[in-house]
């Protein structure tokens, strides 16, 4: 389950990808094969991931513990082949973010 809490340390990847037309549910399918192969990480805590209602855009929103946990995701990913499989679904633009706001009901 993600976390958005303000100050709790969680790093969050968030990845827009660009898709082509009828492109989505690939990506999406590839990108859940991806946060299987990073679950067992540790320090992983979730991965969740969105389509817009346009079609072009898929979002892939990952938590882990701390920065070194995320950097250990990464490496399994990359190790994996999975961020540079990727790019044969369409163009990323990741980031790492912590939250400093957060409002709820």
């Amino acid at each position: 389950m993600p976390i958005i809490r303000a100050e709790s340390g969680v790093i969050t990847q968030i990845n827009v990808f660009t898709v082509p037309e009828g492109g989505q549910q690939a990506l999406i399918a590839y990108l859940g094969e991806a946060a299987k192969i990073a679950s067992d990480v540790p320090g992983w805590i979730s991965a969740s991931l969105h389509r817009s209602l346009d079609g072009t855009k898929v979002v892939n929103y990952a938590q882990s513990k701390d920065m070194e946990a995320a950097r250990r995701v990464i490496e399994r990913l990359r190790s994996a082949g999975m961020i540079d499989g990727n790019k044969a679904y369409g163009e990323a633009s990741p980031g790492l973010y912590e939250v400093v706001f957060a409002l709820e009901r």
